[in-house]
């Protein structure tokens, strides 16, 4: 905690607060475009939603539940990878029991398969906890037919009321979501932009993105969703249209999240030095923020964007065919899981740069432009013979990028090196399936064999794969290239250009052969934990938190590449 002195050396009296012409502190409330205040305060929300705000009220009320009786479950916001038998490993969109919350970082749940500690920032929890119960009871046994019409008007009021607590849900997160934005913008960065001996423009850009952009997008659309919400019969609030109508400002999202990974590793070296330690906390304590890091707000946004998909789930489970929302909740779920999807793949597509950067500069007598000038996706790679008119063979390795196909020849002592020997323009290629035997066309017998013909010249390449599935792969990932380039285009999916040679410049500051860890775009397993055994429950829980898998709600549209788990076989990154 930073003391009193302690903030004074960053702000004096009169720096602490606005101060208007006649005398008076400005207003910190939030003001909509229109120039009005917006209806809720920061008192109103902590009065109305006291456990939304406090720190740690959240894991208070859980274990209340839970000490009632009452089953408590969360729902996964990301997959949570772990080789650790003691830990719950689960997958987005997974239920998870709540067996035991005193420890803020790591809960104590049950899944179908097992018992275990799990990371609690990766789960929001439900809703509606009475759901499971409910359902239990009501499979116990056929009711009376005297109590049937009693018991569907139960049920009827049961659904509105559930509905319910989906809207004021949403609702409320939503306006806490607004204070919090609103707190990073005017609590940290117009701090920030004061010190200028202590910040640089690029520097805040890194660390606070495009939040900014987000705040007011988002103010806009907490508007809209006050103007639908129905105060007196919440259930009866028809949201679903103010998703539809925002959909497209959502994507300022993606922007965001791809920076946060950048943000956080700038942080981190700033917060090596006890100045901005104490700088941001001052920060903290100034604004009247709850007691959450600087990193923790920062992560809100990708938080939030993650969490649109799995509470309109909720909803239009709750919303009945008749209801006048449901059609609008319906498009609105599968809008947000778009956008989702849309911010998952271009996070993947800049991992894979990296990657395909790296991969690159590894490559010996590489000529032409970068692979990035054009690609940004490996999609399939291994060894083919190509053969020539003239009947002469090549044994070569292949790697089909998006819109290329590289060609590299393997050193014949050190079969880990690679030397580049050209490249095929696949948007200029029509593949073409051979059947066995004589080509008329070449007049040679081939097996295995398909070739890839110029669309706009007479070039023509013949390749020859030693056994008839490692074909079958090949002209399977020849066509899903196609289909990537397409949905790419549909999607409007473009790396930049700031970001491709950033890329580059990395990759070519790593230099050759420094790093010897593989390349997989799977999650490093947290390191082993000194747990006792998993039946009893009252353990030693994992002493740190694994890296959150931010962008792993939406299920991945294309399969894996196998290349990166091949990677290290074929450059000379391991020695």
């Amino acid at each position: 905690m930073v003391a009193r002195g302690e903030i004074a050396r960053f702000w004096s009296l009169e720096s602490l607060h606005m101060v208007s012409s006649d005398g008076g502190t400005e207003s910190s409330a939030l003001v909509d475009d229109n120039g009005s205040e917006e209806d809720y305060s920061y008192e109103d929300l902590c009065q109305a939603n006291p456990r939304y705000l406090q720190p740690g009220g959240e894991q208070l009320a859980i274990n209340e539940l839970i000490s009632d009786g009452s089953v408590v479950c969360a729902e996964a916001l990301w997959d949570h990878v772990t080789m650790d038998d003691q830990e719950l490993g689960f997958k987005a969109g997974d239920v998870i029991q709540v067996l035991e919350a005193s420890n803020k970082d790591w809960w104590w749940g049950r899944n179908e398969d097992k018992e275990a500690w799990f990371p609690a920032s990766f789960v929001r929890l439900r809703v509606n906890q009475e759901e499971l119960s409910e359902n239990s009871s009501s499979s116990q046994g056929e009711e009376p037919e005297e109590d049937a019409g009693r018991s569907r008007h139960k049920h009827s009021e049961s659904k509105h009321q559930m509905r319910t607590n989906v809207i004021q849900e949403i609702m409320n997160t939503e306006r806490v979501y607004i204070k919090h934005l609103k707190d990073i913008c005017e609590g940290y960065i117009r701090q920030c932009r004061k010190h200028t001996g202590m910040f640089t423009v690029a520097q805040l850009a890194t660390i606070f993105g495009n939040i900014e952009d987000i705040y007011k997008f988002q103010r806009k659309f907490l508007k809209d969703l006050e103007k639908q919400y129905n105060k007196e019969e919440p259930h009866l609030s028809e949201i679903g249209s103010c998703f539809l109508q925002h959909q497209e400002g959502f994507a300022i999202y993606s922007e965001y999240c791809n920076n946060h990974p950048g943000a956080c590793a700038e942080l981190s070296s700033l917060m090596k030095q006890g100045r901005y330690r104490h700088f941001f906390e001052a920060c903290r304590l100034l604004q009247q923020m709850i007691d959450i890091a600087i990193d923790g707000f920062l992560l809100t946004p990708v938080q939030k964007i993650c969490k649109y998909p799995l509470q309109l789930a909720e909803l239009l489970k709750y919303t009945t065919q008749e209801h006048s929302d449901y059609n609008n909740i319906k498009a609105a779920y599968e809008a947000m899981k778009n956008v989702a999807c849309l911010i998952n793949e271009r996070k993947r597509k800049l991992e894979s740069i990296d990657k395909i950067a790296r991969w690159q500069v590894s490559i010996v007598g590489w000529e032409g432009l970068d692979i990035l000038d054009r690609s940004s996706e490996l999609i399939h790679s291994g060894e083919l013979t190509r053969i020539t008119k003239q009947g002469k063979s090549q044994q070569r390795t292949f790697f089909l990028f998006d819109h290329q196909l590289v060609s590299c020849k393997k050193d014949l002592l050190r079969r880990d090196m690679l030397y580049y020997r050209g490249r095929m323009d696949m948007d200029d290629m029509q593949l073409v399936d051979l059947e066995d035997g004589r080509d008329k066309d070449w007049n040679l017998n081939v097996k295995n064999a398909f070739k890839l013909v110029s669309k706009t010249t007479d070039e023509v390449h013949l390749f020859c794969a030693k056994k008839q599935e490692d074909k079958a792969r090949w002209l399977q990932a020849c066509r899903d290239e196609r289909r990537r380039v397409q949905e790419d285009r549909e999607m409007g999916m473009e790396i930049s250009e700031n970001q491709k040679k950033l890329a580059m410049l990395n990759a070519q500051k790593a230099g050759h052969g420094k790093s010897k860890a593989g390349y997989s775009a799977c999650p490093a397993a947290p390191p082993p934990q000194s747990l006792h055994p998993v039946h009893q429950r009252h353990v030693t829980v994992p002493a740190s938190v694994p890296q959150q898998q931010v962008f792993a709600l939406a299920e991945p549209r294309r399969k894996p590449s196998l290349f990166w788990h091949t990677f290290n076989k074929l450059t000379p990154f391991r020695k």
